[in-house]
């Protein structure tokens, strides 16, 4: 079965930089296209970036863009997330997800297959 393990949560002030990874196993990973959400305490988990299985291509979500940078690698089944200038604003639970041949442009929580434990990413002013 699927397996998704994230890392690289941590404690970092405003405006500097992390980098999250997650480690995919039991089936073909470069058959699945994979995405990042985060949920923050109180609020829906919401969608920040995905990486299509095809063509590699990349979508964020608005408050994202030029920030983040989704990437995958397909020899190591591990899918990154840099994230910099960061904000308080992005504290949050970051989840690895993973969707099999999807290919849309559309992407809510509901429509991915499997999903990683989290990495929490705090933030500070």
């Amino acid at each position: 079965q699927v397996q998704l393990v994230e890392s690289g949560g941590g404690l970092v002030q405003a405006g500097g930089s992390l980098t999250l990874s997650c480690t995919f196993s039991g089936h073909a990973f470069s058959t699945y296209t994979m995405g990042w959400f985060r949920q923050a305490p109180g609020k829906e988990r919401e969608f920040v970036a995905a990486i299509t299985w095809s063509a590699g291509s990349t979508l964020y979500a608005d408050s994202m863009k030029g920030r983040f940078t989704i990437s995958r690698d397909n020899a190591k089944n591990t899918v990154t997330l840099q994230m910099d200038s960061l904000k308080p604003e992005d504290t949050a639970v970051y989840y690895c997800s993973a969707s099999h041949l999807y290919s849309g442009s559309v992407y809510t929580a509901a429509g991915m297959d499997h999903w990683g434990t989290g990495t929490l990413v705090t933030v500070s002013s």
